[in-house]
């Protein structure tokens, strides 16, 4: 078979040992894979892929299995699925481990099914699972025009939650469009003072942070008594200084998960309580996979310089 790997910082599109499926895994014949910002830095070397999973990058991926381990059950050759990886999306064929299947949501076709498997575990397994996030809280979404943030919109947005998201202005129009009920220009605008504005001064019960480091005292600054933060990228960096006499007067949390490199029993319990709670809000159209555009498998450099850009909204797919 056919896979990206990465050679001296770049992408190489060449021929790689075929997959062999172990105890609980299937092969998926790959679709349709997503671009992560994770992809961008395993290719330069900062996010290299966790014992046992492919060097390939890519995090999520939909298909059709083609081959059974020892022990799977409840799934079948030629049934269609979507996938959260370890990595090893950008290929014609991954193993996947079975508790982290899900089936192609009512309503979707196979391709725009691989844009949510990842986006749709990070989200709910920190707003929800961790942060319990509810009807009537505020909920600030950091990056609203990456694939998190538009499904974190939504997500919000259909949990009942009042939506405040920081985006670049020509992303507002369309982030308003999916939930959005305050837009604000993260290049114009002091997000403190907008979150409290817009709050009446009480601030955000939950945050969703990308930016990390360049963001995390202003965070505890815009947080709401009894607030919670979950910081899941460092685009704005890893290390900051943090003042726990200022989280401690807001009496919030502050977390900070990664999901790749998660136990697979517990990347399973994750995928379950998304299919659980996540899939009916997708079949119902109250959620739905935002692409912004998609390249065939073998380009996946052009797709990842624009992901670099950041000139997309939603996702960009790679497909076979």
């Amino acid at each position: 078979m056919h896979a990206i790997v990465i050679e001296d910082k770049q992408l190489r599109w060449t021929e790689v040992p075929e997959p062999e499926p172990g105890d609980n895994e299937v092969i998926v014949d790959v679709t349709a894979a997503a671009v992560n910002r994770a992809d961008l830095l395993q290719r330069e070397g900062h996010y290299p892929p966790p014992p046992g999973a492919p060097d390939y990058p890519g995090l999520e991926c939909s298909g059709v299995i083609s081959a059974l381990g020892p022990g799977v059950e409840g799934h079948h050759v030629g049934e269609r699925v979507c996938a959260l990886l370890a990595g090893g999306g950008y290929a014609e064929r991954v193993a996947v481990p079975a508790g982290q299947l899900l089936p192609v949501p009512a309503g979707l076709s196979l391709v725009e099914a691989a844009a949510l498997p990842e986006v749709a575990c990070t989200v709910w397994s920190n707003v929800v699972s961790h942060d319990r996030l509810r009807a009537g809280e505020t909920f600030l979404v950091h990056g609203g025009g990456s694939g998190i943030g538009t499904f974190a919109v939504q997500l919000g947005k259909a949990l009942g939650a009042t939506v405040l998201v920081t985006a670049r202005a020509a992303k507002h129009e369309r982030l308003r469009a999916l939930g959005a009920d305050v837009t604000i220009d993260y290049q114009e605008q002091d997000f403190v003072r907008a979150v409290r504005d817009a709050t009446g001064g009480r601030g955000a019960d939950v945050v969703l942070d990308i930016i990390g480091a360049k963001y995390l005292a202003r965070n505890i600054e815009a947080l709401a008594p009894g607030g919670r933060i979950s910081v899941i990228g460092f685009q704005g960096g890893a290390r900051a200084e943090l003042d726990l006499g200022a989280l401690m007067a807001k009496r919030g949390t502050v977390s900070s998960t990664s999901l790749r490199a998660r136990p697979v029993p517990e990347k399973s319990r994750i995928v379950a309580g998304v299919r659980e709670q996540v899939w009916p809000l997708v079949a119902a159209g109250l959620v739905k996979p935002i692409i912004h555009t998609t390249f065939p498998l073998a380009e996946a450099a052009q797709a990842q310089r624009l992901m670099e850009s950041s000139d997309h909204l939603g996702k960009i797919l790679l497909l076979r």
